[in-house]
Order: structure tokens, then C-alpha cells, then sequence
């Protein structure tokens, strides 16, 4: 899908178009390339690396519509030392960008198929994309869910998105919150819950799962109680990645490396580490 680039290691300057705060401590950033090019094709499902000079690089998965190639859009929460000082950047400060880097979603095998989607927290960014491209050839596929939880109100990522999405009749949208206040009104609970009252086709269906590791696990337990295979679920993976290339092998997991083999998985081909520190 991405171009093979002359030195993957060496970040290219892209200037910071637009920002937009989503959450209390998660923001969306566009780039723009600064020189030599004007598009960076990508895969939902991919990430870069994003690079703040003097301070460090970070993997971050992109989180804008793969169909627009005029730029990158990247949801970063600020959790860490390279993130948090990426949050106090600015419109037209330059950022490093390297990549686009690792595996996809599958989209082109689930046409045809019900596509359910279940998402926790941030791992809404890396499924965006792929709901993109699904809504982009909405006739390509069955029945399409999406599943979506946060801890709070204040937590749920692009709101707006989510409203327009719920107000499709080919869509059905189920957001929740752990934990609700005054003002909500929506569902209360964890997300896993939700599956079991999805509509969708146990034997024709593909899911895709991103969130953090205990959601996936509950997540996945649902999913298998409705009927799906292991060959029939992917996550999205992301544990200590640096260098992007599985050069480092800081992010091995298994027999695999998530930067390079992932981020994207067949829950089959790595149920037996799945849950396991460590590997």
C-alpha cells in the first residue's frame, strides 16, 4: 500500500495543519508534508512514527480517512514525556513523520460479510479509518456495528462522528460509558456487554477489536459465546514499539513483533500469547 521509502530510520518534516482537543488529554493533529511530496498513502490499520526533535519518537496509529491522501491525521493521547510535550505543539510547528508502518485491517476479506467493530477508549483512532472505507463502499457489506466505550462522557472520542454515524439506517451505533453523569443519557456499562444484543450474522461476520488488553479479553469472550471463530476476529496490538522495523525487538510478542507482523492480528495466530506478560 505505502511506497517503499529510501531510508525508513530517517523521519521527513510535516507541519502541524490543524488541532483539534477531543478530551480533556486527547487531541487530533493533521500534518502536512513540509517538502517532496503531497500525499502519504496508508491502510486503515497502520501507524507512524511520529518524531517531536529533542525529545523523542512515538508510534501513533493513524486516525484519518485513507481515501484523503492530502494528509495525516493522528489521535495522540498525552500520557507520556514525548506525548505530553507533542500536546503543547502548535499550528505550524513541525513534526518527524516515519511510515506508514505495519499490517491492516481486512477490509477487502470482509466484503460480503456483517463487519462488527468494538472499540475501548483510544483504540477508536485505529478503527476509524477502516469505518471510512467501510461507509465509502457501504454496498460492499452486510450489516456494519460499531461498539463503543469509554470510561466517562468527557472520554468519547469524536462525538460529532459518532452522532452522524448513529443517525445512519445502515449503521448501528452502540456508545456506553462506565460511568455516566448528570448531563448523560446514552448506556451505561462496559462494551463487551453489548455484543451479546449486536445485530450481526455469527457465521458470516468479521470483527475487528481495538482497546485496551483486559477489554479485548472480555471482548473476545462474548464474541466466541456468539458464535464467532478465532479466524474470524482481528485486534489491534500495540506494546512498546520503537523502532517500527523489527530491529529492536522491544515490542516482541511471541514469535511475532508488532511493529512489523502487526499491529493488525488474526486472533488465531496469536491466542496461544494473547494476555500473557511478557512474551
Amino acid at each position: 500500500m505505502s511506497a517503499i521509502r529510501a531510508n525508513p530510520m530517517a523521519p521527513d518534516p510535516w507541519r502541524i495543519e490543524r488541532i483539534r482537543r477531543e478530551t480533556p488529554d486527547t487531541f487530533t493533529m493533521e500534518l502536512g508534508p513540509v517538502v517532496g511530496e503531497t500525499t502519504r498513502p496508508f491502510a486503515a490499520g497502520q501507524f507512524n512514527m511520529l518524531y517531536v526533535f529533542g525529545v523523542g519518537e512515538v508510534p501513533i496509529s493513524i486516525s484519518g480517512d485513507p481515501t484523503r491522501g492530502t494528509s495525516l491525521v493522528h489521535t495522540v493521547r498525552a500520557v507520556g514525556a514525548v506525548t505530553r510535550v507533542m500536546c503543547a505543539l502548535k499550528r505550524h510547528d513541525v513534526l518527524g513523520v516515519r511510515g506508514p508502518f505495519g499490517s491492516q485491517w481486512p477490509l477487502r476479506e470482509a466484503e460480503g460479510l456483517d463487519v462488527v467493530m468494538v472499540a475501548g477508549g483510544l483504540g477508536l483512532a485505529p478503527l476509524r479509518p477502516a469505518i471510512y472505507q467501510i461507509l465509502a463502499r457501504r454496498t460492499q457489506y452486510g450489516r456494519v456495528a460499531l461498539l463503543y466505550g469509554a470510561r466517562t462522557p468527557a472520554d468519547l472520542l469524536y462525538r460529532r462522528e459518532l452522532y452522524r454515524w448513529g443517525a445512519r439506517a445502515d449503521m448501528d451505533v452502540q456508545v456506553t460509558v462506565d460511568r455516566g453523569d448528570n448531563a448523560w443519557r446514552g448506556n451505561v456499562g462496559v462494551v463487551p456487554r453489548f455484543i451479546a444484543t449486536a445485530q450481526f450474522d455469527p457465521l458470516d461476520t468479521m470483527a475487528l477489536v481495538c482497546g485496551p488488553e483486559i477489554m479485548m479479553h472480555f471482548t473476545l469472550l462474548e464474541l466466541q459465546k456468539r458464535g464467532l471463530t478465532a479466524e474470524q476476529i482481528f485486534l489491534s496490538l500495540e506494546r512498546n514499539m520503537k523502532c517500527a522495523l523489527g530491529f529492536c525487538g522491544h515490542c516482541q510478542f511471541g514469535p511475532f513483533f508488532e511493529c512489523k507482523d502487526g499491529p493488525v492480528f488474526r486472533y488465531d495466530t496469536i491466542q496461544r500469547w494473547f494476555g500473557k506478560r511478557e512474551v
